[in-house]
């Protein structure tokens, strides 16, 4: 079970990735490295290394992994909605 909600957030992290990028907000506009490198796709690339990681680890028995996923997804979720609604 661990696994498909990881699975899920998985899902919902690429979800809130997409809509801050299409949001155009000046923030992204002003960073650099990762975002910009590939034109966007080097931080798909990490988001899908980070929850395989997870995927993984979670598979191995390593349920913890499934809490520590889960608490980055609410950490992206909330920077999604500070961004999302201008609030940054």
């Amino acid at each position: 079970m661990p696994l498909i909600v990881t699975f899920l957030l998985g899902i919902a992290n690429f979800v809130l990735h997409r809509a801050v990028v299409e949001s155009g907000h000046p923030l992204l506009t002003s960073m650099a490295g990762l975002f910009h490198s590939m034109g966007g796709r080097a931080a798909i690339a990490v988001e899908f290394v980070m929850l395989l990681g997870a995927m993984l680890l979670i598979a191995q028995g390593h349920t913890i992994w499934a809490m520590f996923y889960g608490a980055y997804t609410a950490f992206n979720a909330l920077a999604a909605w500070l961004i999302l609604t201008e609030r940054v």
